[in-house]
């Protein structure tokens, strides 16, 4: 950097005037980043108010729920029969009602079977590859099977029948008599599917070893979809990837199973005394008490059950009661492993059953860590948003990879090599996936969000809540989404790949950066680098509690986190949330600049040093022999007084000289003289287009360091290159842009002053493989365990 010096009076000038005027350069660039979001956001009312929490004329629909349902294992179907009760809370008359049919999108004539694309492979392809070219999105389906829902009656309470339109994943039910504000109409529904493989959602797992089946049984009864005032029915059909948007109800299932089954379900066991074994229940009252996870079902006795020496054990029917509950789950298996504890996980002492099923292919991981990542996820998730208010929350293995949430029940994954052997992979990503699963109890099964359009509401909050949850059960949690360097790769993809945070879930390329990973960033750049902790916990913590039991849209957030935090965020949303511009900031040029203090005594020294590093630079590129053959060298009488002349030396006359100046100044003057002050002009393009906080880090000729934080709205007057002024008593040998990667700046490269070169990316990656210390279990010759990259994990 060089340097420029600046008489005094030309300086207090340009600092008295400058700050006042607006931005007169050609480069000056108008822009409505930092308008407010106005008519993009809905407009307040009575059910939804301006400051983001519900109106005083809130409502949303109920149902309640009395199932019967019957697993049958020989033939790997589901057949029951529901009573609802739909209340009409709503101000509207309602001549119809819709119900969800989730299974229907395995059928073949599906939207989502005939809607998928892809390529035959020309290397070749399995059979099955082939089959699930028009089958639904991540499903394997028996060819010589029939999928989705028969429904065999569709009745009112009298018993008389209803008439009904099947649309794909939704059906509509033609009422009677038109449903009045206040009202509730009872109606029953009989119906039965095939169950498919899991898939991710719901299914079974099959064991070739020891001839058993695991059950995972989800968007297994029809279902009634909201009718609210955002959208009125909410009837989105079901392609997949979007997930679902429900209403809060109460529910009691009895569900019939083999009698050498154990079941896991959402609610709160009615008949334990009926299905358990008097050894069972004497277990469970011990768990009541204890501190760690007590054997409910031992393996031992899941490896006996398995054998299946009694080919006839009969039936058992399990009862669940679910109250303010917006769906029902249950998992049903006789290889199930059964541990429990009742955890006082809050300061009220009340107590939640912590419990976990899962096969002994699941051991050892799951006995060791599983029920005790549940207690911890229910505390975490707790202490940023409300006390979990059920009185169960359970973990289930599914298969290897992934996991899906439903109130008080998640399917997880997570599974060690068949040695028993996993890798830290494994581990670690097995309890990321049940913190993961169990924190969506918050959301979206207690703030419910609809999943279908707005996958980020839960997605992304969520993910937020698991990358604290992961940090404080372990610091070195190798975490994979939350860190703004983690999202970078996605934010700088090809635009014809990258879809807003606000695209509805069943349009996105990337769900899993898109819906998971960038929300969950923004959120955690808003706590640590934008708001704050303080004003940030506060406001999330009042969203949550505001829209608990409640179904709150993007604007209830937007506002809300406004609203209690007194920080305005509408640039912020407009970027992350409804953009796909990247965040991409370059420290263009950096001037140097000081007062002209007229000091001899620092001016020659400067001027001393400056002339040295210049003859040093000389000394180099010169040879040194010529330089010992000048003439001047050689021959002592060519050199005079002007050779053998101190340039820099302070001399009398100089002294003399300064002590006059000063004489004219003021003792403000005299005090900006004696500071000695450097001031540096940055200019720093916005090259990326998302306008974020710019951090400075500054480097010091003495060895120490500084960093600067300026807030987004710097660049409110022109979005794409901002002139800062920066003053220091102490020289800046290098200036470096977000040095902790705070803002998810997606190139580095140009973030330091002078350049930097940075690591190319095999450089990282070598330097990464040598940093990783090798897989003691790998040493001993053992194969390595694989986790999913599910977007689901």
């Amino acid at each position: 950097m060089k340097r420029t010096l600046l008489p005094l009076l030309m300086l207090l000038v340009s600092l008295g005037t400058k700050a006042q005027q607006l931005p007169t350069s050609p480069n000056y660039q108008a822009n409505d980043r930092f308008e407010q979001l106005g008519t993009v956001l809905p407009t307040p009312n009575t059910y939804r108010t301006a400051s983001g929490a519900p109106g005083k004329e809130y409502w949303q629909q109920r149902a309640d729920y009395d199932i019967k349902a019957e697993l049958d294992d020989e033939n790997r179907r589901i057949t029951g029969t529901e009573t609802i009760t739909f209340f009409n809370n709503s101000p509207d008359d309602l001549k119809y009602i819709w119900m969800q049919l989730d299974q229907n999108l395995f059928k073949n004539d599906g939207i989502a079977a005939r809607s998928r694309t892809g390529t035959v492979n020309e290397k070749g392809m399995t059979t099955t590859q082939l089959q699930d070219m028009n089958s639904a999105r991540g499903a394997t389906l028996d060819p010589k099977i029939e999928y989705g829902y028969k429904i065999t009656a569709v009745k009112d309470k009298a018993g008389k029948a209803l008439p009904y339109t099947i649309n794909g994943t939704m059906m509509r039910i033609d009422l009677p008599i038109v449903m009045k504000t206040g009202t509730a109409f009872v109606f029953s529904v009989d119906w039965n599917y095939n169950i498919t493989e899991y898939y991710g959602r719901s299914g079974y797992e099959f064991f070739p070893k020891d001839g058993n089946a695991n059950y995972f049984i989800a968007h297994w009864f029809p279902r009634l979809a909201p009718y609210d005032d955002v959208n009125g029915w909410n009837h989105k059909q079901f392609l997949g990837q979007g997930e679902f948007a429900l209403i809060f109800g109460n529910y009691k299932v009895a569900i019939t199973v083999p009698a050498d089954h154990v079941v896991a379900a959402s609610g709160e066991c009615q008949n334990y005394a009926q299905v358990l074994t008097a050894t069972q229940k004497q277990r469970l009252k011990q768990a009541e008490t204890s501190k760690t996870p007590v054997m409910i079902v031992t393996q031992a006795e899941a490896e006996k059950a398995e054998k299946r020496e009694n080919k006839n054990p009969g039936k058992k029917t399990w009862i669940y009661k679910a109250d303010n509950v917006r769906d029902f789950a249950f998992a049903s298996s006789r290889k199930f492993i059964w541990d429990a504890m009742q955890s006082d996980v809050y300061k009220s002492g009340r107590k939640i059953w912590c419990m976990s099923v899962y096969p002994k292919e699941g051991n050892p991981l799951w006995e060791q860590y599983s029920t005790r990542a549940v207690a911890h996820t229910l505390k975490s998730y707790g202490a940023r948003t409300f006390e979990y208010p059920y009185p169960v929350a359970i973990s289930c293995h599914s298969v290897a990879g992934g996991g899906m949430e439903y109130p008080m029940i998640s399917f997880n994954g997570g599974r060690p090599e068949e040695d028993g052997t996993y890798t830290e992979a494994v581990k670690y990503g097995m309890i990321g996936v049940i913190i993961h699963e169990v924190g969506h109890n918050f959301f979206p099964m207690i703030v419910n969000s609809d999943e279908r359009q707005w996958a980020w509401m839960d997605e992304g909050l969520n993910t937020f809540c698991q990358y604290l949850a992961e940090k404080e059960w372990d610091y070195n949690f190798p975490t994979r989404r939350g860190e703004p360097n983690q999202i970078t790769e996605y934010m700088s993809s090809d635009k014809s790949v990258l879809s807003p945070i606000m695209a509805s879930a069943e349009n996105v390329i990337g769900l899993g950066p898109n819906a998971y990973g960038k929300p969950a960033t923004a959120l955690n750049i808003l706590r640590e680098t934008i708001m704050g902790r303080e004003l940030f916990d506060h406001a999330f913590k009042e969203y949550a509690t505001r829209w608990r039991f409640k179904s709150p849209t993007p604007a209830d957030f937007f506002r809300t986190m406004e609203d209690a935090s007194g920080v305005d965020l509408d640039w912020f949303w407009k970027g992350w949330f409804y953009g796909t511009e990247p965040v991409d900031q370059d420290l263009v040029t950096v001037d140097w600049f000081s007062i002209d203090t007229q000091n001899p005594a620092i001016e020659k020294e400067i001027a001393r040093q400056e002339d040295a590093r210049k003859k040093q630079t000389m000394s180099k590129i010169q040879d040194a022999k010529t330089k010992g053959e000048t003439v001047v060298a050689q021959d002592s009488t060519m050199a005079d007084f002007y050779n053998r002349y101190d340039p820099f030396k302070v001399t009398d006359a100089d002294k003399q000289k300064y002590e006059q100046y000063l004489a004219t100044l003021s003792d403000n003057e005299r005090r900006l003289i004696q500071e000695n002050t450097n001031f540096y002009t940055l200019s720093i393009k916005n090259k990326g287009g998302v306008p974020m906080p710019v951090i400075v880090k500054m480097g010091f000729e003495d060895g120490t360091d500084s960093v600067a934080v300026y807030p987004a709205e710097i660049w409110r007057f022109n979005d794409k290159q901002i002139n800062k002024v920066i003053s220091t008593k102490k020289k800046v040998v290098q200036w470096t842009l977000d040095p902790y990667q705070q803002i998810a700046d997606i190139d580095t490269e140009n973030n330091s002053f002078p350049r930097i070169a940075q690591p190319t990316r095999f450089q990282i990656f070598k330097q990464q493989q040598l940093r990783k210390a090798p897989n003691p279990m790998q040493q001993q010759g053992v194969g390595a365990g694989k986790i999913s990259t599910d977007p689901k994990n």
